[in-house]
């Protein structure tokens, strides 16, 4: 029996299209493909850098964190309401420089607005028309708080907004990343800390999570429909002019406090994309610099490890292998990048 209604779409259960077996990724691991969800975090835990990385790796292919692959490139579209201009530029410019990218070259574009509402109206068609003009494989906006006047705590209000996202991200086959800010409260589960009505925690089909402990930076992930990685160790690194800031992965998981050390070491630096100095990986473990030299000397008797003149250095095999040590890698310096892409249509207010 057919079923025919103008405006509400309808159709047979036997008819609609098998989920795929496994999830599909726009960032492997990190961010699924057409994925709407959650960076959260407290303030100053690096929320929006994590934001950018994610942006700039769309729509370049290159992969987030130096960690995490690409697998669907295309135009990224950016609202950081906290930012001025030459603040995003800044951030944009160094992360290019670090990567060997022109800014000039890639699809990324900033909402220039000084502002953007979207509990209301107008300010949602300028969003939608920004979508269907761009197509971005990839839209963030940052923070939350600054797209809205609703409370926050209530379910029912903050529905409205979630649904208008979902409408975006099922409409136009964008993944949207929303940055939020978590409570003083502790919480058990990084999502339960997320400032507001729990339907912010569980709207996420990806979400991402910051959190400072002693003077590291642990990013968790979660996903809908697949397996959430291991915790990993980030650090936002500078050069010594203060140029070029981006997040490093220090540590593929976080660091078992119950470990031995020298099973921490061997982690810190089997994660590391080049040689570590002893100093560095002394202040990542916070041990003395007697307990950290039996520690490298055991690794390095079991083979585990080499010394460089640039460092500390894991082999790719187990402690008890004796494979050849990776390769150090080459310090990227790239060429100032440029101002970044503005919307052709400017959102203007």
């Amino acid at each position: 029996m057919a079923v025919n209604l103008e405006n509400l779409p309808v159709q047979r259960a036997a008819e609609l299209e098998l989920q795929p077996p496994e999830q599909t990724w726009l960032i492997q691991d990190l961010w699924g493909q057409n994925a709407v969800g959650i960076i959260g975090g407290a303030p100053k835990c690096c929320k929006s850098w994590l934001g950018l990385d994610m942006a700039l790796s769309v729509a370049s292919a290159t992969p987030c964190l130096g960690r995490f692959p690409v697998q669907r490139q295309g135009p990224a579209l950016v609202f950081l309401a906290e930012d001025s201009l030459p603040a995003v530029r800044a951030r944009l410019a160094g992360l290019c420089a670090h990567r060997q990218l022109d800014l000039r070259g890639l699809d990324l574009y900033v909402i220039t607005a000084p502002s953007l509402r979207l509990d209301q109206g107008p300010d949602r068609q300028l969003l939608t028309a920004m979508l269907v003009s761009i197509k971005p494989r990839i839209l963030l906006l940052d923070p939350l708080v600054r797209l809205h006047r609703l409370d926050e705590n209530s379910a029912a209000d903050i529905s409205q907004l979630l649904g208008f996202l979902r409408d975006l991200q099922r409409t136009h086959n964008s993944a949207i990343v929303l940055v939020h800010h978590a409570s003083k409260k502790h919480r058990a589960q990084p999502g339960q800390a997320l400032r507001g009505s729990s339907d912010l925690h569980a709207f996420g089909d990806s979400n991402a999570y910051l959190a400072r402990q002693s003077d590291r930076l642990i990013l968790t992930c979660e996903h809908r429909a697949a397996r959430a990685p291991e915790p990993i160790t980030l650090e936002l690194v500078c050069t010594p002019e203060g140029h070029q800031a981006h997040l490093e992965v220090r540590c593929e998981r976080a660091p078992d406090p119950s470990a031995s050390l020298s099973e921490r070491a061997f982690l810190v630096l089997q994660s590391a994309s080049k040689p570590i100095s002893r100093k560095a990986l002394r202040d990542t473990l916070r041990v003395n610099n007697q307990r950290l030299g039996e520690a490298l000397e055991t690794l390095k008797l079991h083979g585990a490890v080499v010394q460089t003149d640039s460092g500390w250095r894991a082999v790719r095999s187990t402690p008890s292998g004796h494979k050849e040590a990776d390769p150090s890698s080459q310090p990227l310096i790239g060429p100032q990048a440029q101002e970044p892409a503005q919307c052709p249509l400017p959102l203007t207010l």
